[in-house]
């Protein structure tokens, strides 16, 4: 069955707009992972997304007194682009119905490239609803973003690519998998040409239409997606993909937003380039195969698939992408309510780097901490800092898997403190390096009780921290002079109207 599809690839006469992509190996992952990791580097394309080569081949293929009136699509973003793009380079009228969730970077590029733009409901399906609707009232012609054999056939340009610009052996090339699209044209040219070569389809947890429709032998609709990946966001596999998906895809890995995540930040530190979490997915999916097999020396593919998202998602992105790589923990820790307790904390923590540390005064007897340590990817010292946690002493929950944890409770912790007298409140900056945060607590811890504490590393320079202490009256000029002698850059916060309203006693 794949051999139906190859002569429609290497057919596809899409190179006076789409552009030959490079095949990139990422020398940083390759030590790191100890396998070889390549990088197909789809985001380099001219609407940054591979979506370009499948909508040109399509519209090549139409009769042009057919599309005379225009085309319509149904896309979440990098269809939309490669389909304006494409349509702008042929001369014909493009329509595309868009999800109100897609990225304003998308919406922008679309217009830009002179599709008129509709948004319609929340989600891919919802769209593409409108989408036919819009068909039968106006007569435009439908250009499906992956259930087509000439939009499959675009796609697969990509693995006759890969193919000729590694001529070695290959293990195993991974595929994002939203509708199919781009995993059945790479599957099927694979699968003919290179039939040991597997091919390893990757998608959202959320999102995994593919691994539902294998796990019951037919296509099936999701109740829920997730949209985080709004490129792969589709509730249903298509049904031309499915065909040729269930009989050349070796493996399906499912990935969650935090691996999603650290894949971002893994291309970013091998391009200097910043994928979309759809972009991402394969990476992640190759990481969770290297951890769930534990091979060694094999030669991996990725296909980074587009580079279109938003620039204040990345605010998000690295929040998640330390818990995304193994490499921090989330921990709720209750410490007796006395001096020094930090302090003594901080030690019991060994050498290991604190990421966070959130508390609030509220009893004199137990202190409940949400703090942040950041461990060794690829082995077990998370739960070994928690067995060693527990053997000294400490109650710890491991919020590390927590979602409420991760995406509220950590900004939350807090509340007014009616019992405390003589509170200031004092906000730092200081040199961000490994043992800053402790270094600080150590000249700090023993003087005057810590009512309260605020610190996350962000990677920034400086290390930002807010304090409340119990400061009694004939004190004042002692914590002043103290604060002095600390040498770091401080700020009396007591009087700001944020504190009073939300955290004041």
């Amino acid at each position: 069955m794949p051999q139906s599809y190859i002569k429609r690839i290497l057919n596809a006469r899409i190179y006076d707009l789409a552009v030959e992509t490079p095949l990139e190996e990422a020398s940083v992952l390759t030590e790191r992972l100890g396998n070889r990791i390549l990088l197909k580097r789809e985001d380099l394309q001219p609407v940054f997304s591979f979506k370009i080569r499948g909508a040109y081949n399509k519209l090549l293929h139409l009769d042009p007194v057919k599309i005379q009136d225009g085309v319509i699509a149904a896309s979440a973003g990098n269809h939309a682009q490669g389909l304006a793009l494409a349509a702008k380079h042929m001369g014909i009228k493009a329509t595309i119905v868009m999800p109100k969730t897609t990225p304003g970077i998308k919406v922008d590029a679309v217009k830009a490239r002179g599709a008129k733009v509709v948004l319609h409901g929340d989600t891919y399906d919802e769209a593409s609803a409108q989408a036919q609707k819009l068909v039968e009232e106006k007569g435009l012609t439908y250009i499906h973003p992956y259930d087509d054999p000439e939009v499959i056939a675009g796609q697969g340009t990509v693995a006759m690519e890969i193919l000729r610009q590694h001529t070695g052996h290959i293990d195993a090339i991974f595929v994002p998998v939203g509708g199919g699209g781009l995993c059945a044209g790479v599957a099927a040219y694979i699968k003919y040409v290179r039939p040991e070569t597997k091919v390893i389809a990757v998608e959202p947890a959320d999102a995994a239409c593919l691994k539902a429709a294998l796990d019951k032998n037919r296509r099936v609709k999701l109740s829920e997606v997730g949209i985080f990946a709004d490129g792969v966001a589709v509730a249903q596999i298509g049904k031309e993909t499915f065909r040729v998906l269930k009989d050349t895809v070796d493996d399906v890995i499912t990935v969650s937003t935090d691996e999603i995540c650290a894949g971002i930040k893994d291309i970013f530190e091998a391009t200097r380039s910043i994928a979309e979490p759809a972009g991402a997915c394969a990476l992640a999916g190759l990481k969770k195969y290297i951890d769930r097999e534990g091979c060694r020396g094999l030669t991996l593919v990725a296909i980074d698939s587009g580079a279109n998202t938003n620039f204040d998602r990345l605010r998000y992105i690295s929040e998640r992408t330390e818990i995304g790589e193994k490499r921090e923990v989330i921990l709720a820790v209750t410490l007796p309510e006395r001096p020094g307790a930090y302090k003594a904390f901080c030690r019991d923590l060994g050498k290991r780097n604190i990421s966070e540390f959130n508390y609030r005064y509220a009893s004199d007897t137990d202190a409940k901490v949400f703090v942040g340590v950041q461990v060794s990817a690829g082995s077990d010292d998370r739960g070994q800092l928690i067995a060693d946690l527990e053997g000294k002493g400490y109650t710890v929950v491991d919020m590390t898997d927590n979602e409420v944890a991760k995406l509220h409770i950590r900004h939350m912790v807090g509340g007014h403190a009616p019992s405390l007298q003589n509170e200031r409140v004092y906000r730092f900056e200081f040199p961000e390096r490994p043992g800053a945060l402790n270094k600080f607590l150590t000249h700090l811890a023993g003087r005057w009780n810590i009512s309260m504490f605020h610190y996350r590393n962000h990677g920034s320079a400086y290390g930002r921290v807010l304090v409340g202490m119990e400061v009694p009256t004939s004190d004042k000029k002692s914590v002043q002079q103290f604060l002095d002698e600390l040498n770091y850059r401080y700020w009396d916060e007591t009087e700001n109207e944020a504190y009073s309203f939300f955290l004041g006693a």
